[in-house]
């Protein structure tokens, strides 16, 4: 005997041995097969016939129409895969070279060769525990003139801490003034 053929060369021989011109249905694809390796099939044959059609259709080797399976035409567009389709690739000329991609993410900042030096010399230098001082104003733009004191608030008396907060209200003193 010889071996058994492939499901999907089995369905491809049925359906063309069948030749009907509105395509096979899958009972007379499953009782062609039957009649022709009736001794060899395994007893899930059912099951896989149908997983093997299944697949055939997804694949666009065979085409579904009206509940009946035929070959595609030649003139038929081979089926898509899911997604985006590729970009057409373009055909590379046999002197030029191809340019090398741009790279990913964001290009590096331009060296500077002082502050290089500056940072170079720095680091030999221990840091300095806490904030650092504010700077100096460069320049010498004009200064903001100070607000007036009948709109600062109060200033706490030398020696005093502050505290933390918002400060108290100040109340108006009352004048004394009777009540008769």
């Amino acid at each position: 005997k010889p071996p058994l053929p492939s499901y999907s060369e089995m369905i491809m021989g049925a359906i063309e041995a069948l030749d009907e011109k509105a395509g096979s249905n899958k009972s007379a694809i499953s009782k062609y097969i039957e009649s022709k390796y009736a001794e060899q099939l395994p007893e899930a044959h059912s099951s896989l016939l149908t997983a093997h059609l299944a697949r055939m259709k997804e694949s666009g080797e065979i085409l579904m129409v009206k509940n009946n399976y035929m070959k595609p035409g030649p003139e038929a567009t081979p089926k898509r895969g899911r997604g985006r389709p590729p970009k057409p690739k373009t055909p590379l000329l046999a002197g030029s070279v191809s340019p090398s991609p741009r790279p990913r993410g964001r290009p590096p900042k331009p060296k500077d060769p002082l502050a290089a030096a500056v940072a170079k010399a720095a680091s030999g230098m221990p840091r300095q525990r806490g904030r650092p001082p504010k700077k100096a104003r460069v320049g010498g733009g004009e200064d903001i003139p100070p607000t007036p004191p009948s709109v600062a608030a109060p200033a706490a008396p030398p020696g005093i801490k502050r505290g933390r907060g918002r400060p108290p209200k100040v109340k108006p003193p009352f004048a004394d003034v009777g009540f008769a």
